[in-house]
């Protein structure tokens, strides 16, 4: 299926080409979870990487979007939400059938008894069955961090049809605003949800319940399509990234460390568990915009060294999913803490290599290859996207698909 649709903004320099800066963000986000699961203590704030990925997955996969239509002139439902089940999948299942085999082969390791988990994993739905919806509430254990993944694909079922359908009646800053209105909505709903006294479950782990911080990253993506390379609001912008960013990083980096998410009823409860999420996805996307808008700024380079941004664009998706199971199986057997950190960490590092090279690099592939001709076979050839009967300004402008970023990853509190 296909969704025909006129561009309603020119391809500009905010949202070309990859941006290694928030794949080196995307490390810093996946350590700062590692080490909330494994050394509580000594970063109890680690789980705001959910915030960050939940906004960096938002902006990411609106920008997917928006290339695709601005060089199409459409967004090819059917591709896209195969070529997002083929990037997440496989490796998914792959974690799955490890914990499964390994926990009926040693029934008494921290692998074991896992089976009854599988299902609301591998079926995105984790999340719903954290706080009860089928039945008894489920911790999943060593899979209990896909409850993110399953709050990260409802999403994605829903914004890319209500995206296309905003610019099909709106322009693209109008869609942006529209999206801010929606994300405040959600906010009022987490704001009635706490003051009715619904469980932490519920709040911390449902779809509605963190769509307000998916909906400023769209948000943020929405308005960088908008704004025109060197335009006045460029510059502006510009100039309020170069105090915005460093202020935005601090606040991140000192709420790793000092910020504890309240979990026993009380006025800090219900404060936090109202504005916290879309404070720290606000911070989050100052930080992500700051960054697309001085690439070559001291912190972007930073981000964008190797050895951050590899891991990042690479590893960080396995580094998620392997990172708690691989602690867990150590636990009983390492008791030392800081040995079974390190030991985590490498053998970590080890299984999110071995997905990414022999499932999620392979496969995602095969994929591509198979769904591209589908993208190409779609847009009329010799007409510039949205413009038929217009040739396109540059040679098979209008056959060139867009280049799919890596998604942002996906962590758990």
């Amino acid at each position: 299926m296909s969704v025909p649709e006129r561009p309603s903004a020119p391809q500009t320099g905010l949202i070309a080409g990859r941006k290694h800066a928030l794949d080196g963000l995307r490390s810093i986000a996946v350590a700062g979870v590692f080490f909330f699961h494994t050394a509580t203590d000594s970063m109890p704030g680690g789980s705001i990487g959910v915030d960050v990925f939940f906004t960096l997955s938002g902006f990411v996969i609106t920008l997917l979007i928006m290339k695709e239509r601005i060089a199409t002139g459409r967004l090819h439902l059917g591709v896209f939400y195969a070529k997002r089940l083929a990037r997440l999948w496989p490796a998914l299942l792959a974690l799955c059938a490890v914990i499964v085999a390994v926990g009926l082969l040693f029934p008494a390791s921290g692998w074991g008894g896992q089976a009854g988990f599988v299902l609301p994993a591998a079926a995105y739905v984790m999340n719903l069955a954290h706080f009860g919806m089928f039945g008894e509430s489920i911790a999943g254990e060593t899979l209990g961090p896909t409850w993110t993944l399953a709050v990260e694909e409802q999403f994605y079922l829903v914004w890319p049809l209500l995206l296309l359908l905003m610019l099909r009646f709106w322009k693209v800053r109008t869609s942006a605003l529209a999206t801010v209105a929606l994300a405040a909505v959600f906010v009022l709903n987490r704001f009635l949800l706490v003051n009715a006294g619904e469980p932490l479950d519920r709040i911390y782990n449902g779809p509605d319940t963190r769509a307000d911080e998916l909906l400023i990253g769209c948000a943020l993506a929405l308005m960088f399509t908008a704004v025109r390379d060197g335009s006045r609001l460029h510059r502006a912008l510009v100039s309020a990234a170069r105090w915005a960013a460093p202020l935005a990083g601090i606040s991140l980096v000192a709420a790793l460390f000092l910020l504890k998410e309240p979990d026993t009823p009380g006025d800090w409860f219900n404060l936090f568990w109202t504005w916290g999420p879309a404070a720290l996805a606000l911070l989050s996307a100052v930080l992500i915009g700051s960054l697309v808008l001085q690439p070559a700024g001291f912190l972007s380079r930073i981000l964008s060294h190797p050895w951050l941004a590899r891991p990042g664009r690479d590893l960080s998706y396995g580094l998620y999913l392997w990172h708690l199971p691989v602690y867990l199986l150590l636990m009983p057997l390492i008791p030392a803490l800081p040995l079974r950190i390190a030991l985590t960490a490498a053998l970590t590092v080890l299984l999110a290599y071995a997905s990414f090279r022999f499932v999620e690099r392979p496969l995602r592939g095969w994929a591509n290859k198979r769904l591209e001709p589908a993208v190409d076979r779609s847009t009329p050839a010799g007409s510039t996207p949205g413009t038929p009967g217009r040739a396109p300004s540059a040679p098979n402008a209008s056959r060139q698909p867009a280049q799919e970023p890596e998604p942002a990853g996906q962590l758990t509190n």
